[in-house]
């Protein structure tokens, strides 16, 4: 098992002379004081408590100052820097989910991202994520990193069907584990999957959607991963389901897939393959899909827009969650497919789904805090995985991302010719 001990270092402790802490504190509340959506409280480390933005908004933040070096952190580093000082205790939040969607509400006003004396950090992180660029090799470190932490940690929030990305409810009321049913019915009719179809799943998981296709869709699968833990355990639950005959689970990159499939379906892996392996990813799912198959691909996405920043950049989730990821835009996808036989056939946002999604993965993790502390995680660790799941919550909440459901089909005479 990989204990925290491994996990990537946060910054050292800022050097905080008072003036320097108190400079921070000016500019951090001038910032503050730009607000125009929602409330903010702070209450800084001398117990002093400021509000800013319109009193009377039901969008309320609140953050609560523990130690200067908190506040010298967002200054130098920004984003990553408030997640740093989170990690390390400096700050913390009655209700973090809510002020981190305030924050992203307010991006651009608190001065979150940009400055050039942010300049020297972020060019250390850019370097260190250009190095894990997502090669056949360095792909399997980055997944490792990640999802080869510990099966057992993973069971420690995840629901009973160990699935590890956004469901769909019908209602308020249904459970997580019946709104990831629905999401596992809806990307299968995207790929048209039917009885005794050959399909191929790329990113197994813990082998939750192959047991589904097998067993709810009568389909034969084979579903990849190259997460040797993910693997282990989807080959045994897939052997205690009785499906080993139907679903064949292996070790391979997607780049390394042979064979021909009727239909291919991807949950939420298209985030670590990265800007450069884009077109080889629809490239390999145009060489292996038969004319007239279908995918049913479901993909965390952001604002095109944005994307080229995002692209140039590092933030605090690569550098400490997904080394590697990069979220596509829906135009980069699309891109991504014009030396293929792919056509687009229709996308559909579920990004609204993911945050009570993320809550209820948040609020069983941190219910679990003392079982992740048997594992041999630390605190620091326990920090940064409920910051994590916060931080994307309130992105989900505030309309930043959008999870989207895509349909392509095979057609003929589609490629570029450039």
């Amino acid at each position: 098992m990989t204990t925290s001990r491994s996990l990537p270092r946060p910054l050292p402790r800022p050097l905080v002379l008072p003036l320097v802490a108190g400079v921070a504190e000016r500019v951090l509340l001038a910032a503050a004081s730009r607000i125009r959506v929602g409330r903010l409280a702070v209450t800084l480390p001398s117990g002093v408590r400021r509000t800013f933005g319109d009193p009377g908004s039901d969008l309320a933040g609140e953050i609560v100052v523990h130690d200067g070096a908190a506040l010298v952190r967002l200054l130098v580093d920004g984003e990553t820097g408030a997640g740093e000082g989170y990690m390390a205790g400096e700050w913390s939040s009655p209700d973090l989910a809510a002020l981190l969607r305030l924050a992203a509400l307010n991006r651009q006003a608190l001065a979150l991202v940009g400055g050039w004396w942010r300049a020297p950090t972020q060019a250390m992180r850019i370097v260190a994520h250009r190095l894990r660029k997502n090669t056949v090799r360095q792909a399997r470190r980055n997944i490792a990193m990640h999802y080869d932490l510990s099966n057992d940690f993973y069971r420690l929030f995840l629901d009973e069907s160990l699935t590890y990305s956004s469901a769909v409810f019908e209602s308020p009321m249904q459970s997580l584990e019946d709104a990831q049913r629905n999401k596992y019915r809806r990307v299968a009719d995207l790929a048209g999957v039917e009885p005794g179809m050959q399909v191929l799943e790329i990113g197994s998981g813990w082998g939750s959607f192959a047991i589904y296709l097998a067993s709810e869709r009568g389909a034969i699968v084979t579903t990849i991963t190259i997460s040797e833990e993910q693997a282990r355990l989807a080959r045994e639950r897939v052997a205690a389901a009785g499906l080993s005959d139907r679903v064949r689970v292996e070790l391979r990159d997607y780049r390394a897939i042979e064979g021909e499939f009727d239909a291919i379906v991807s949950v939420e892996m298209l985030e670590a393959v990265g800007h450069e392996y884009f077109p080889a990813f629809f490239e390999t799912c145009d060489r292996v899909l038969r004319r007239g198959g279908r995918i049913g691909l479901q993909s965390i996405t952001y604002p095109d827009a944005q994307y080229e920043q995002q692209r140039r950049g590092a933030n605090w989730i690569q550098k400490y969650i997904f080394p590697g990821g990069l979220l596509p835009s829906l135009a980069v996808i699309e891109r991504a497919t014009r030396r293929t036989g792919l056509l687009l056939t229709g996308a559909t946002d579920i990004g609204p789904h993911y945050a009570p999604t993320l809550r209820a993965w948040r609020e069983k993790l941190m219910a679990n805090r003392d079982a992740v502390r048997a594992l041999g995680f630390d605190e620091r660790f326990l920090r940064m995985w409920e910051y994590y799941l916060a931080l994307c919550e309130g992105g989900f909440a505030a309309g930043i991302f959008q999870d989207l459901q895509i349909g392509f089909e095979k057609r003929a005479g589609l490629r570029s010719p450039v």
